[in-house]
C-alpha cells in the first residue's frame, strides 16, 4: 500500500467525476480511487471536500474540490496528448456547458424538481448548445483532428443528456455530434474510466487509479451509418 498516492474521490455516474478521471487517467499520474456512495458519504470524504460533493483531490498541500481544476491539475503534471493545446474558445464552451447547458440538463431529466419549467422548452435549449457545435465538430473533434480538454470536459455531460432519451436523441442531433459521443462511448478512454468499485469504507485495500487511455483521431473514425 502507497501512503504518497493523490486521493481521488469520485462516483461512477457523475459526469463531473467522469471528466475527472479522463484527465487523470490521461495524464498517467497514480491515484488511489475511493468510491463514494452519494447518499451515504464516507465520513473521511466530508472531512476533507468542503462541498461534500465528487470529485475531490486530495493531495499533500491542498485539496482540490472542483472538477474542472481537478483535470487542468492532472494535465499540468503530464499531458502526453496535448489536451491543454487549444484555443481560449475551448474554455467558452466548457463554461457555456458548464453553465447553461447544465442548467438545461437538470431542468430535462429532474423536470419534476422544476414544476416552473417546461421540459420541452429545457430539452431545446440544450439541443441548441449542441446544434452550435455540429460545424466545429466537422474534423472529429471540437479543434481538429485530436481530443482537447474541452471534448473532454463536455462530453460527460452530453452522454447524460442523450440518455434522457435516447431515441429522440438519435433522431435529432446532427451526424457530427452523433458521431462525436458514439466514438466516446465506444472508446477504450471511456471503458476505462468505468470500473465497477464497491463502496470505499475507510481501512479497505488501496484502489490504485493508473491506466493508460486512447482516443481515435478524425482519420481513425468511422463515421455512423443513417
Amino acid at each position: 500500500m502507497r501512503s504518497d498516492l493523490p486521493v481521488l474521490y469520485s462516483f461512477r455516474r457523475c459526469p463531473y467525476a467522469m471528466r475527472a478521471r479522463l484527465a487523470v487517467a490521461a495524464s498517467g499520474v497514480p491515484v488511489e480511487l475511493r468510491e463514494i456512495v452519494l447518499r451515504d458519504k464516507a465520513a473521511a470524504f466530508l472531512a476533507v471536500s468542503e462541498s461534500a460533493t465528487v470529485p475531490c483531490l486530495e493531495l499533500p498541500d491542498q485539496v482540490i474540490d472542483e472538477s474542472f481544476d481537478i483535470m487542468v491539475w492532472a494535465l499540468a503534471q503530464n499531458d502526453p496528448d496535448g489536451w491543454l493545446q487549444m484555443p481560449d474558445t475551448g474554455h467558452t464552451l466548457v463554461a457555456e456547458a458548464d453553465g447553461p447547458f447544465k442548467t438545461a440538463l437538470d431542468r430535462t431529466k429532474y423536470h419534476s424538481r422544476h414544476p416552473d419549467r417546461d421540459p420541452g422548452e429545457s430539452r431545446a435549449d440544450g439541443m441548441a448548445f449542441l446544434n452550435k457545435l455540429e460545424d466545429q465538430l466537422g474534423e472529429g473533434w471540437l479543434f481538429g483532428g485530436k481530443p482537447s480538454l474541452a471534448d473532454m470536459a463536455i462530453l460527460p455531460f452530453v452522454r447524460q443528456f442523450a440518455f434522457v432519451d435516447k431515441a429522440r436523441f438519435d433522431a435529432d442531433a446532427g451526424p457530427n455530434v452523433t458521431r462525436w459521443l458514439d466514438v466516446f462511448l465506444n472508446s477504450t478512454a471511456f471503458a476505462a474510466i468505468m470500473p465497477k468499485l464497491p463502496k470505499w469504507h475507510d481501512g479497505d485495500t488501496q484502489t490504485l487509479f493508473e491506466t493508460e487511455i486512447i482516443l481515435p483521431a478524425e482519420s481513425e473514425q468511422t463515421t455512423p451509418t443513417t
